[in-house]
């Protein structure tokens, strides 16, 4: 009897006051304080408890030379420096100021805080005896069970780490890590993702097999073995994406992490970094969050109208798409430019990855277990998995894609799923008017779109990069 790993997601819960992520347990990705000041006159409750004159900022302005220079003259001590952010990470007097050039955004990490919305789908799940699923990821986006799509892709996975499990045997081409620990995933999350866009299916006779099992795995380990980490050690992620990602081939990059950012959207140093790695030729890939189904609860990145943002969909145990119904949980509402977020749905609910055996979810959720190699969990995480391995198989097939070229071919390529949970109007909310609209049109009534193919009017990987092939110059 299987029962589900709760969703992560990394971001406050108004109730609790904490912060949550994607696969159980939850802890904060706090992305701002004071943004717009230029003095820190405060310090997190923590550190002020502890009697700290110092706290953690990310500083930006002018470039990371001159974020340096100003960090320095102030009493700072310099930790990072972040040319993708024109900016630093550093240590300041609480109270010092810099000049009003320059913006100091604080640092909050995230710790195991509370449950989601997506853990009550798992543990009812668990509670009905669910076992293996009657379909596989594969099935639910129209694959079939044996293939090597993504072949020459690198897909960067920023996330709790990856393990060298038998699945990804050849698949990882190296491991960044910016936790300074001694293990490879001590918590299993960034395992679990990486299983989805690049597991061989060795051990299930391919059904388990990823949406793009021919891809290599980057892994950019943020996170300490606990699942905590902050701002400034995903920034630096990122950082070493921009770096050196080119010398593994990275292509797109899988950020299953998210937060609700106090900071506006244009002011977020997670956005910028995110935002730049897309216009250097990077498909960003980001989740929706866990937060739904009320408006305007995507979460941060995924409000950027940049970024490929996916919310999660339950195929219901069928590879019929009619009866797919997009999960109550995903986040959705309009990004900061009145576009409608997320950009597509993909499966979320209940999906089968790897597991990472001795893991923090492994040892927390043995229910969870299916087989002796894999897991099953829900959440917007794992969609975002699912959505990355997409772009990857569109990319082996037509590397000259932008990212802006893949985001309009795969939402372009979707078909309609109906919403999870009633509403008292004809229409699904606003959130899932696929197409970007101007903010001189007229809101059209909204539908969400899916990642899946149940005919030739729907999504697949394949089906997709068989457009791809047809888009010439496009680029």
């Amino acid at each position: 009897m299987a029962a589900d790993i709760d969703a992560h997601r990394l971001s406050r819960s108004a109730a609790s006051g904490g912060m949550r992520h994607r696969c159980r347990a939850t802890a904060p990705l706090a992305i701002g304080g004071a943004v717009a000041a230029t003095v820190l006159s405060a310090l997190p409750a923590a550190q002020a408890a502890a009697g700290e004159s110092n706290a953690t900022v990310i500083v930006t302005g002018g470039d990371a030379g001159s974020a340096a220079a100003a960090v320095t003259a102030a009493g700072g001590h310099v930790v990072d420096l972040l040319p993708l952010i024109a900016g630093v990470s550093a240590t300041l007097p609480v109270g010092r100021a810099l000049a009003a050039s320059y913006r100091v955004i604080a640092n909050r990490p995230f710790t195991v805080a509370s449950t989601t919305a997506a853990a009550a789908s798992t543990a009812a799940a668990a509670a009905a005896g669910a076992g293996e699923p009657a379909v596989t990821v594969r099935s639910t986006v129209g694959l079939p069970p044996a293939g090597t799509e993504g072949s020459g892709v690198t897909v960067a996975v920023v996330d709790t780490g990856v393990a060298d499990v038998p699945e990804l045997a050849g698949r990882i081409v190296g491991h960044l890590d910016m936790s300074r620990s001694s293990n490879r995933d001590g918590f299993g999350h960034g395992t679990f993702m990486a299983g989805l866009i690049a597991a061989s299916g060795v051990a299930s006779g391919g059904a388990y097999r990823g949406v793009a099992p021919g891809a290599n795995i980057l892994d950019v380990r943020v996170a300490n073995s606990d699942g905590s980490t902050g701002l400034v050690q995903v920034l630096r992620g990122l950082q070493a994406v921009a770096s050196r990602g080119h010398r593994y081939g990275v292509r797109v990059v899988n950020l299953s992490l998210s937060s609700d950012s106090p900071a506006q959207v244009a002011d977020d140093p997670l956005v910028l970094a995110l935002d730049r790695l897309w216009h250097a030729g990077i498909t960003v890939v980001v989740p929706a969050g866990n937060g739904g189904p009320a408006p305007g609860s995507v979460a941060s990145p995924g409000i950027d109208p940049t970024l490929l943002t996916a919310g999660a969909v339950d195929p219901v145990d069928t590879t019929e798409r009619g009866d797919d119904v997009v999960s109550s949980w995903s986040g959705r509402g309009d990004s900061a430019d009145d576009l409608a977020k997320p950009d597509l749905v993909a499966p979320g609910t209940h999906v089968v990855s790897l597991r990472d055996p001795g893991s923090v979810i492994d040892t927390e959720n043995p229910g969870s277990r299916v087989g002796d190699s894999y897991f099953r969990g829900s959440g917007t995480s794992m969609s975002t998995a699912v959505t990355a391995g997409a772009v990857a198989d569109v990319l082996a097939v037509r590397p000259d894609l932008s990212p802006d070229a893949v985001k309009e071919l795969l939402t372009g390529t979707t078909y309609d799923a109906p919403p999870a949970w009633p509403t008292r109007t004809p229409q699904a909310p606003a959130a899932w008017t696929q197409r970007p609209r101007s903010p001189s049109h007229e809101r059209q009534p909204p539908t969400p779109r899916t990642v899946r193919a149940g005919s030739s009017t729907g999504w697949t990987p394949g089906a997709a990069a068989s457009l791809a092939t047809q888009l010439g110059g496009t680029g």
